[in-house]
């Protein structure tokens, strides 16, 4: 009842539809979820050395860290060295061009670094799209 005399019934109840107003809100959050882009970390804490000119970190990328302690983590779970292909495998046969960053503690073995470099060509990562993460 869009609007009422002053001779109406006053005991008529009013009613306020609310189902387009909830259409609407449910619209839109199904939107937002589709449409939210999500970042993995690795889950662990990892100090970077510092390099001028480094570049930003790209949506879609394979995170990986080497910590001081030369452990490798993917996802916040370690890995190793040896793990690293059975990770980024599956991933990099959905999307061949995705990147994969290594993110390795200034403290840590250079050479761990490398062999994971290695392991992640091994998987099938294009040379070009694999780098060391700086501050």
């Amino acid at each position: 009842m869009l609007g009422r005399n002053i001779g109406d019934e006053a005991d008529e109840p009013v009613i306020i539809d609310l189902s387009s107003m909830i259409d609407c809100v449910f619209i839109l959050l199904i939107f937002f979820i589709v449409s939210t882009v999500f970042v993995e970390e690795t889950g662990v804490k990892v100090n970077k050395p510092d390099v001028g000119g480094a570049s930003a970190l790209e949506k879609n990328s394979i995170l990986l860290a080497v910590t001081s302690e030369d452990k490798v983590f993917y996802g916040g779970e370690s890995v190793g060295v040896q793990g690293v292909i059975g990770k980024i495998k599956p991933l990099l046969s959905e999307t061949p061009d995705m990147s994969v960053i290594i993110q390795g503690d200034k403290d840590s073995t250079h050479g761990i670094v490398q062999q994971v470099h290695g392991q992640a060509l091994l998987a099938g990562a294009m040379k070009d799209r694999i780098s060391v993460s700086t501050k």
